[in-house]
């Protein structure tokens, strides 16, 4: 037990959602291989998903890596196996989660079979949990899981505050153009109104995300550090933007995870987690290996992200007209108040070039060579994994940061084409022809397969990225 007591402590704490808890992981499995004890906190319900959909060996976890909880302060769901109410979560963690963090926190430092804890690295938006370390005197630092042109784009939302852009006084905005307007971040970032973070789309006041999620960014500049799980090169003018505009200097990429994972993490450490909240299916690679390279269009819309019943459909036959094989993920609840029903026709016109399931390994269905392109909401793991496998993408996003991921996409890294918000089947079938065999889908391809080879260089030994995660934990995260 000497030797334990000395291990540096990291206790990190994700948000309850899968786009969440995986770059947490990721990073509490760098700090693992580095010697720290880990405790990885979920909340309680997001911990029992984990079970029900792995099994308890799930969480047993290693002697130096455990498995603690919080509530959420949110009344019980009606449905265990869903992403709860985001707002509500949102609204009671920021009111409710400190006080049972930092009784966390003590209860792990009266435990005499673990090491005090040294550190604590919280999600970007569980701010909470770096004024809990401040409060024990001990680094915090914050990790942004979605993207850094995002999070510009949020701390943007004072400014448009300042401006009486929001609230918006009516629905009109909608309509009569307004969205388009250009505005300009910084000399270097400049993006239409419609390509922020979709949460000041708003005529209330008091609209929930929008705070809070000007609030979490803001408070993220507080912390002892700031990481972010993107590379230098990949988002140069939105960090040159942190640190300029917004004053925040101890700025670190430390991107791509799931590359760092890949190259850093050995493999007989990384076989023993599991944290998929979903039940992933391994048939998809059996089938995968039967197509030839670059055929697939792989379609998932991500663990949150839904549409309504005639999107689905008319995504549905825009998959089948396309004449395209296809590996689509189809999520219970990725209809909105509806259920997601192919009909017979539509499975037999596509038994011989589809395979449908609820859920699969995505980032190595990316990495796939049967797959051609990516069909995605474009939240932020979708996006960095789809550069790791230099797989370029259809957008069609859906909320929150996903806008300014699917505006980077198109306009700035050039891998990337728009669906149309209005969704029709043959607009649909066309892009993915388009993508899938047109000329400018080969030079998506070309650019995917360039960001690519430039984020494994930032992952390698000497790269930017592996030296930013030498230094945070030299400087920040060791006693």
């Amino acid at each position: 037990m000497a030797t334990t007591t000395k291990k540096p402590h990291a206790v990190l704490i994700a948000w309850p959602a899968q786009g969440h808890v995986n770059p947490l992981m990721r990073f509490a499995k760098l700090l693992y291989t580095r010697g720290f004890h880990i405790t990885f906190v979920h909340t309680e319900f997001n911990y029992s998903r984990l079970i029900r959909s792995n099994g308890p060996d799930s969480v047993k976890g290693l002697p130096d890596f455990r498995y603690e909880t919080i509530p959420d302060g949110t009344p019980p769901s009606s449905n265990p196996d869903a992403t709860q109410d985001i707002p509500s979560v949102c609204a009671s963690l920021r009111k409710n989660a400190l006080g049972p963090f930092k009784k966390l926190l003590d209860k792990l430092n009266a435990d005499p079979e673990v090491p005090q804890v040294t550190c604590v690295v919280a999600d970007g938006v569980m701010t909470f949990a770096v004024r809990a370390a401040e409060i024990l005197g001990i680094p915090g630092v914050n990790l942004v899981t979605h993207s850094t042109f995002s999070f510009v784009g949020y701390l943007f939302y004072t400014e448009l505050k300042k401006r009486g852009i929001f609230p918006f006084k009516n629905d009109d905005y909608l309509t009569d153009g307004t969205l388009d307007e250009q505005i300009e971040i910084t000399d270097k970032i400049k993006m239409r109104l419609r390509d922020l973070p979709s949460f000041f789309q708003s005529t209330d006041p008091e609209e929930i995300m929008f705070h809070f999620m000007e609030l979490e960014c803001w408070d993220c500049l507080k912390a002892d550090a700031l990481l972010l799980s993107t590379f230098d090169e990949f988002e140069q003018d939105a960090i040159e933007a942190i640190k300029t505009k917004y004053k925040c200097f101890n700025v670190f990429p430390v991107g791509p995870l799931s590359l760092m994972e890949e190259k850093h993490v050995p493999e007989n450490i990384n076989n023993q987690f599991i944290s998929s909240l979903w039940k992933q299916d391994p048939r998809v690679f059996e089938w995968l290996d039967s197509r030839a390279p670059e055929s697939v269009l792989f379609v998932n819309y991500g663990c949150v992200a839904v549409m309504t019943e005639r999107q689905f459909q008319e995504l549905a036959w825009g998959i089948a007209n396309s004449k395209k094989p296809f590996l689509w993920i189809v999520r219970p609840d990725v209809v909105k108040d509806g259920s997601a029903t192919l009909s017979e026709e539509f499975l037999e016109e596509t038994k011989e070039r589809g395979f449908i399931t609820t859920w699969c390994a995505q980032e190595q269905v990316l990495r796939h060579p049967a797959v051609g392109a990516f069909f995605t909401h474009c939240g932020w793991n979708s996006m960095t994994e789809s550069i790791c496998g230099g797989v370029p993408v259809i957008c069609w996003p859906w909320n929150a940061d996903q806008m300014t991921n699917c505006y980077c996409s198109c306009n700035i890294w050039g891998i990337g084409m728009e669906v149309d918000p209005d969704v029709k089947r043959e607009k649909i079938s066309r892009q993915i022809v388009e993508m899938m065999q047109g000329e400018k889908g080969k030079e998506m391809r070309r650019n995917a397969q360039e960001w690519k080879r430039k984020a494994e260089i930032s992952t390698d030994a000497g790269g930017s990225s592996l030296n930013n995660l030498d230094e945070i934990i030299k400087n920040f995260l060791l006693p």
